[in-house]
């Protein structure tokens, strides 16, 4: 007996050695981690930023404020955009020479898939997650759902529960569609009249054929290899009245408003903004489809690999900067990522008086009532977007983009 219970002794010795030791393993590996984080330059650094979402319209006035705060760290941002579908190849190129002179890229989930199925981006949770202390819990909710798409390898800046949404000339069109049949016999009878933008570079373009599937009952709405027979079928059908496709959501607006088009699909943001423009009518219309899912729309602030310790130290800074009250409150801008804040806590009244009378006037009221009727879902995983616009380039897009 007194031998058993020596053993049972040491048993239990030994597992709270071990428990213990994991502890401290766990310690050092966080420390290790805290540690990562490079030190901040001595000098100013200039910071090449690559907008390919959009991104800039919300939150350039947040980097320049960061900048005047900070001139020790920045001595300038330079801001260019570049097409969502372009830039891996440009960054892999960059990378394979040794050299890469873009150091953040703000884009939405379309680039952002393809750069982390290519392993183009510096791992930046939980490596640096030091520098974001409770960042999943400073999200809205929503907006935690979507950060976890980044994979580590991207920090969400804004946020908006997105669409699909039709938007329509009401002089033009009576009787908006409420059905995805409805779309397309409306489509086949005005032939030419509807537009919607190549999904890998198009905001609408991407909720829409993202949403299809849930409004149409497919298999699986997270596989667009296995599960959206429906959908394929439903957008090759759609594709014989839609006489092009433009490579971004911009030239869409500017023909809808221009009166060469009478309905496009949209989003929440590409249905405000636009508006307070002045590039479409004020009185146009949107509306839901029957049996719709949100399906919720967010950017990200990624660092491609190959970025210099130095600069890395001071974008970690901008970045967890960004996601300050004070930054995030600028992200309302016009509309254009309505709402726009991804973080908690950020009302209306801390934005700009601008962003303040724009939405006042601007915002629907339905959409509250919308935002509260139908589901929510998040973007397809990086992997899946890549395999969705493949398959839509190649199948319903290859001779009709431009």
């Amino acid at each position: 007996m007194e031998k058993f219970e020596s053993c049972k002794q040491s048993r239990s010795h030994a597992l709270r050695t071990a428990v213990t030791l994991l502890g401290i393993a766990a310690a050092m590996s966080a420390l290790q981690a805290s540690a990562q984080v490079p030190a901040l330059p001595k000098s100013p650094v200039t910071l090449n930023i690559v907008d390919v979402g959009g991104d800039l319209a919300l939150t350039q006035d947040a980097f320049d404020l960061y900048a005047k705060k900070n001139p020790s760290l920045v001595s300038k941002f330079t801001f260019t955009k570049a097409p969502a579908p372009e830039l891996p190849g440009k960054l892999k190129a960059m990378q394979s020479a040794g050299r890469t002179d873009i150091d953040l890229v703000l884009t939405g989930v379309g680039f952002l898939g393809n750069a982390v199925e290519q392993g183009l981006l510096v791992k930046l949770l939980p490596d640096y997650a030091a520098k974001f202390p409770g960042l999943m819990n400073n999200y809205q909710p929503a907006a935690a759902k979507m950060q976890e798409l980044a994979q580590g390898q991207g920090i969400e800046v804004v946020f908006m529960p997105a669409g699909p949404l039709l938007e329509y000339n009401p002089a033009k069109v009576k009787q908006p569609p409420t059905t995805a049949q409805e779309l397309l016999a409306w489509c086949k009878a005005n032939p030419n009249r509807l537009i919607y933008a190549r999904p890998a570079n198009s905001g609408p373009g991407n909720t829409f054929i993202m949403g299809l599937p849930y409004i149409l009952g497919d298999k699986d709405p997270n596989d667009p290899v296995n599960g959206w027979d429906k959908t394929w079928a439903y957008l090759k059908d759609l594709n014989s009245c839609i006489e092009y496709y433009p490579t971004g959501t911009a030239a869409t607006m500017k023909e809808l408003g221009e009166g060469s088009r009478d309905m496009t699909v949209t989003m929440t943001g590409w249905d405000i903004n636009p508006r307070v423009l002045g590039i479409v009518p004020k009185d146009f219309k949107v509306t839901p489809m029957k049996g719709m899912t949100w399906v919720n729309d967010a950017h990200y602030m990624v660092v491609p690999k190959g970025v210099a310790p130095e600069k890395l130290a001071v974008l970690l800074d901008v970045m967890a900067f960004m996601l300050t009250p004070e930054a995030q409150a600028y992200t309302y801008d016009k509309g254009y990522f309505y709402p726009g804040p991804a973080v908690k806590n950020v009302p209306l009244s801390m934005a700009p008086k601008e962003s303040q009378d724009a939405l006042k006037e601007y915002d629907r009221p339905e959409y509250e009532k919308w935002l509260a009727e139908f589901p929510h879902a998040q973007s397809l995983k990086p992997k899946a977007q890549v395999e969705a616009y493949r398959i839509w380039d190649q199948q319903i897009g290859a001779q009709k983009t431009k």
